[in-house]
């Protein structure tokens, strides 16, 4: 069960990010928050995403909100994928799950065959006062970034 809910104050949260930083959500006070969850680093969908929000972040910038992704890779694939890839946000390591539990993305997902527990792609809103103004469930990549951006626009 998620322990966030639309229209509550997200619980204030801090993971190791790439940059040898540690990022706390309220670090952000007075900003928009985008957190994205994506199942693995390097993997196509989720290097879509990722690209996708990249291409988006001056856009984002003036609207005046911030840009997480996380995942449970570690901060050392982490720092590949970002360098790779040149993103100017940063992407948060959560290999113990607790944000992922916060959240509620760790799903149950077939893959080839086999069930594993992973990331349901995912992403969430926060507003500029900590208050969780929309989430989007099952993502699918295409689209997903420019309706993310129509979301912060109507804040």
């Amino acid at each position: 069960m998620a322990l966030v809910q639309i229209g509550k104050k997200v619980t204030n949260f801090q993971l190791p990010a790439t940059g040898e930083k540690t990022i706390k959500l309220s670090d952000f006070k007075g900003k928009n928050v985008i957190v994205y969850f994506y199942p693995k680093d390097n993997t196509p969908g989720c290097t879509k995403e990722s690209e996708n929000f990249r291409d988006s972040i001056k856009k984002f910038s003036k609207l005046n909100t911030v840009i997480l992704g996380v995942s449970r890779d570690s901060i050392k694939s982490h720092e590949n994928f970002k360098a790779k890839l040149d993103f100017s946000f940063d992407l948060l390591s959560d290999s113990e799950e607790k944000l992922c539990q916060q959240f509620d993305v760790i799903k149950e997902k077939n893959m080839y065959g086999k069930k594993v527990m992973g990331i349901e792609r995912s992403t969430f809103l926060i507003d500029d006062k900590g208050i969780l103004r929309e989430e989007w469930r099952k993502v699918r990549v295409n689209g997903h970034v420019e309706e993310v951006l129509q979301a912060v626009k109507e804040l």
